[in-house]
């Protein structure tokens, strides 16, 4: 398969622009199509992307020239999207979290599977360059046995900006605050990076921002299967805003991620490339995110994410973040949610 790659965007929100930014940067990819259910924002959106506008949902399925869609909707209309388009045979980029409920997380994964397309979620901070550095010390010992892991998340958004569209702060829409919109990401990185939780138990509030449904502040702690333990903030209500943290120990070393900037690299067994990871001089293309303004955020992981879907359609191979990756943040998140309605410990299956 020589040919670019035809992909249309599903949704014209913020998160849009930065994947007709990432699109424009991959030579085997094409802005094809752009698709909103509110036509003259559709029509604004390809005036500064260029790419042709479809007037129904229909028009897009039936389009035998479409190979892929990236889905930047809100979260809550995830499902209703993404099961039509593979039923159509498109392949999907679906922007985090999969959907609001594990229900319909699976129902996409599932519908992926029967029709025979790739599905990958996004959680474009796993292609950090030094995300996989931290992977790789992980995976050849050099932490030894994971002991404390903790990821935060302290950030700050404007009563307006949850103001300015109806579905954010919402249930239904948006699918939980602080946690499942802010800091999904992060908590992704700590399940990829340590492993699958074994209990949770937690806390949230809505403490700073008005006609809010869901949670702006939470706090859990979690014990992991293979015994490390942890601790998991997010907040929208810490100003001005600072990067988020993921903190990593064992019994020979630990790091730290701040953003996408390594602060901490110190282990028992010094090795001669750690001086050059402490100094910025190993991996230097950053990603960055949002921590007083959600526009603030770089393409660069997009890029990299849509490359390797792209990849995976040519070989015929599975993303590296499939949707059964992506259904676990959701599930730790519910979980918590229900921990901190219950006040009970959330325990998850062996």
């Amino acid at each position: 398969m020589n040919k670019k790659i035809k992909f249309a965007i599903i949704g014209t929100g913020m998160i849009a622009e930065r994947h007709a930014a990432a699109l424009a940067e991959i030579p085997e990819a094409e802005l094809y199509a752009v698709y909103d259910r509110n036509s003259v924002l559709a029509e604004s959106f390809t005036e500064k992307q260029g790419a042709k506008v479809y007037r129904t949902f229909d028009e897009l399925l039936n389009d035998p020239q479409l190979v892929a869609v990236t889905i930047a909707t809100p979260t809550g209309v995830h499902k209703e999207i993404a099961v039509p388009c593979a039923e159509a045979g498109k392949h999907i980029l679906c922007e985090k979290p999969l959907d609001v409920t594990l229900a319909k997380a699976d129902a996409i994964i599932d519908a992926c599977d029967k029709n025979g397309v790739y599905l990958s979620a996004v959680f474009q901070s796993r292609f950090s360059d030094r995300v996989q550095l931290i992977k790789t010390a992980i995976e050849t010992g050099r932490f030894g046995r994971l002991v404390m892991c903790s990821a935060q998340v302290k950030w700050f958004r404007s009563q307006e900006y949850y103001d300015s569209a109806g579905w954010r702060g919402t249930w239904a829409l948006d699918g939980g605050g602080a946690l499942m919109n802010q800091s999904i990401h992060i908590i992704d990185l700590l399940l990829y990076l340590v492993g699958e939780p074994a209990m949770v138990h937690a806390f949230t509030g809505t403490m700073t921002h008005e006609r809010l449904e869901v949670e702006d502040n939470a706090c859990a702690s979690i014990k992991f299967k293979n015994g490390a333990l942890g601790v998991i903030e997010a907040s929208t209500s810490c100003a001005p805003g600072f990067p988020r943290r993921l903190e990593l120990s064992g019994e020979y070393g630990s790091v730290t991620l701040e953003d996408d900037t390594i602060t901490r690299w110190q282990f028992v067994d010094e090795q001669p490339e750690d001086e050059a990871i402490r100094n910025g001089s190993v991996a230097t293309t950053q990603l960055k995110s949002g921590a007083s303004d959600p526009r603030a955020g770089s393409h660069e992981g997009h890029r990299r994410q849509l490359l390797d879907l792209i990849t995976a359609i040519k070989h015929k191979q599975q993303p590296s973040i499939p949707g059964s990756e992506g259904r676990r943040a959701v599930e730790l998140i519910c979980a918590i949610y229900e921990s901190a309605k219950t006040g009970r410990v959330c325990r998850f299956e062996t």
